[in-house]
């Protein structure tokens, strides 16, 4: 039978290597994070050929006495732990005991020290395990780790490197992480000859994150403070105009530490919801500090993942606090502004805390403002024929004027529906100013002028806000008016299709979509929205299932009926190409001031651009 043998020193420091070493980038990190504790003021970080050939860290901080430098590669030795319960609040950047041994396990090693009031320094040479004699030498304050030709005495890993350009990359990324959460220290990242990075060091944050990330930061950035319960979350935002095609630029700072947490990624995301278009994701910097006994740093070799205590009450701080700043702030584009805007806008138009439709739907109008249905007459127009593919039709009493604000268009009532349902829904209010004045261009966008300058904005972009902030304070409030069909339509689906709608039936009836089961697969359509008129029942009904099968059952309900709301306030606003007449026109920029996020449609794009006086007379050549 098989004998169980204790593996020797050098093979559990080779395996410890597999965990904590995966490449040169994790070298770095790992020394980097040794040397911010140390207290250094200044850390200098050479590569040479992406880390494989060279990695030289420098630091000043306080130095390893001589006695204890060979132990300092020892397995499990470490200065910043104590005991088993020193695991759970753990304070410091390194902890892990490992971290050098296991690096000099797999390298040509090279660890020089002094501590300040000492007279001299030591040297300690580690080769693939094997340690020297410590030598006494010259040199200041501080300390030097050298290591060179990783991974040497392990081909197996060595193979797996990538070229020195990718590699770089990594170290880079390694770099940036720590240089980002220490801004009160000095670094500088050297690759061969050339100067990747000089960061001095700063006390303002935003001048760390620039000069790391480029100055096409400085006019997008939106700094971001709240603080409840022992919590303080701090630092920057991107503004939705400036956004990634990936996560990489997502930087959450736990209590100094870079961490990758789900949970938090999401309410990063929750809280852009509508202000980004699907497949792109917001940009980031944030610090968050709480107490180290909140949170378990110590499940994952590379501390990249953490757990929580509490991490709910974390995650609703973070989406609180981020969608009270959007909401507070002004997000519509301006071109060529010396300096992106961020102003506070009106507290008439922003509530003094909302945490976003898709964590808890707000239960009553964003300005109480009264909902109701009432008849109207619409202003006559001759509507432009529009091309094959879009036929022609008459939007007769879209808008009225400006004492009656209209949420949506009503074509003549169908054969099949109730004449007693059909009308205009209208909004009631009284104008605190005389209607902006506005023109159409190319039947797709209006044009209008406000202090900032001229402000281009899209129709069907804006009207389709307008729609779903209206139609989701109906659900909430359970007024949704329903269309009833004089004869019920019969509408045959496919299993899944049938699956899905028996399964959502309530939430269908919450958005006025009554759905019964005929037998089979065939469903029957007894009433839908009176304010999506102008779409069959089964063209709606099949809308609202291929949302519903997007979600593969993984969406929630809050979720579900948000992608649904969308849908359907993009099927009944105006679309592009539709022609306004000048009262329409001044309606529609009524309305634009009655939404909370009026700047962006519910898909996240912007419904309005603003060109700036300076602007303008640049491209006139006036300055």
């Amino acid at each position: 039978m098989p004998t169980i043998r204790q593996l020797p020193p050098g093979v559990v420091n080779k395996i410890a290597a597999g965990e904590v070493v995966e490449r040169p980038a994790s070298v770095v990190k790992e020394l980097l994070e040794n040397a911010v504790d140390a207290g250094a003021n200044r850390i200098d970080v050479t590569v040479i050929k992406g880390g494989s050939e060279l990695i030289r860290v420098v630091d000043t901080g306080c130095g390893i006495s001589t006695n204890q430098l060979s132990l300092a590669v020892a397995s499990h030795a470490t200065s910043k732990i104590q005991d088993a319960d020193d695991l759970f609040k753990v304070a410091t950047m390194g902890f892990r005991g490992e971290a050098l041994a296991s690096i000099s396990e797999v390298s040509r090693f090279r660890l020089k020290s002094r501590v300040k009031d000492a007279d001299e320094g030591a040297e300690l040479v580690v080769d693939g395990g094997i340690l020297q004699p410590v030598q006494p030498c010259g040199m200041p304050a501080g300390t030097v780790v050298e290591i060179r030709d990783l991974f040497f005495n392990t081909p197996v890993r060595r193979k797996f490197l990538r070229t020195p350009q990718t590699e770089l990359g990594h170290v880079t990324e390694a770099f940036n992480r720590i240089a980002l959460a220490w801004p009160n220290v000095h670094f500088r990242l050297i690759h061969g000859q050339r100067v990747i990075h000089d960061l001095s060091a700063v006390d303002d944050w935003r001048d760390r994150v620039i000069a790391i990330f480029g100055n096409e930061l400085s006019d997008v950035l939106i700094p971001i403070t709240g603080e409840a319960n022992q919590m303080q979350l701090s630092g920057f935002v991107a503004d939705p105009v400036y956004s990634r095609s990936h996560t990489r630029m997502q930087y959450l700072l736990l209590n100094g530490r870079f961490i990758r947490d789900r949970a938090l990624q999401h309410a990063l995301a929750e809280s852009y919801r509508g202000l980004l278009l699907t497949g792109r994701y917001p940009v980031c910097f944030l610090r968050i500090d709480i107490p180290t006994d909140w949170v378990d740093v110590n499940v994952h070799p590379t501390k990249l993942e953490v757990r929580f205590q509490d991490s709910g009450q974390i995650y609703r701080h973070m989406l609180n606090t981020l969608r009270s700043k959007f909401l507070s702030t002004d997000l519509t584009a301006r071109i060529g502004s010396s300096s992106h805007s961020h102003d506070e806008v009106s507290s008439e138009i922003a509530p003094s805390l909302a945490v976003g439709r898709s964590t808890q739907l707000q239960t009553e109008s964003p300005h109480g403002l009264p909902w109701n249905s009432a008849p109207a007459e619409s202003p006559s127009f001759a509507p432009k024929p529009l091309d094959e593919t879009h036929p022609e039709w008459t939007p007769t009493n879209r808008f009225v004027d400006s004492d009656r604000i209209a949420v949506a268009p009503q074509p003549p009532a169908e054969s099949n529906r109730s004449e007693s349902e059909s009308g205009l829904e209208s909004v009631n209010f009284e104008p605190k100013q005389s209607p902006p004045s506005g023109l159409q261009l190319l039947n797709r966008y209006l044009v209008a002028e406000d202090e900032s300058g001229i402000v281009v904005i899209d129709q069907h972009a804006l009207h389709e806000r307008v729609l779903y902030e209206a139609l989701r304070d109906r659900v909430i409030n359970s007024k949704l008016e329903r269309q009833p069909l004089l004869v019920p339509e019969m509408i045959d689906l496919r299993p899944e299709e049938h699956a899905a709608v028996m399964q959502a039936r309530e939430l269908l009836a919450e958005l006025g979509i009554e759905v019964e089961d005929f037998g089979g697969d065939t469903v029957v359509v007894s009433s839908y929205p009176a304010i999506l008129g102008q779409i069959s029942a089964e063209t709606l009904l099949r809308q609202a299932i291929e949302s519903l099968l997007n979600g593969n059952g993984h969406l929630e309900r809050r979720d579900l009926l948000d992608e649904l709301l969308h849908m359907m306030s993009c099927k009944a606003a105006v679309k592009a190409g539709d022609r306004l007449s000048q009262e329409e026109v001044e309606a529609l920029l009524s309305q634009r001031h009655l939404c909370q996020d009026a700047h962006h449609c519910p898909h996240g794009r912007p419904t309005a651009l603003i060109f700036t006086p300076e602007e303008l007379d640049r491209r006139f050549q006036r300055t």
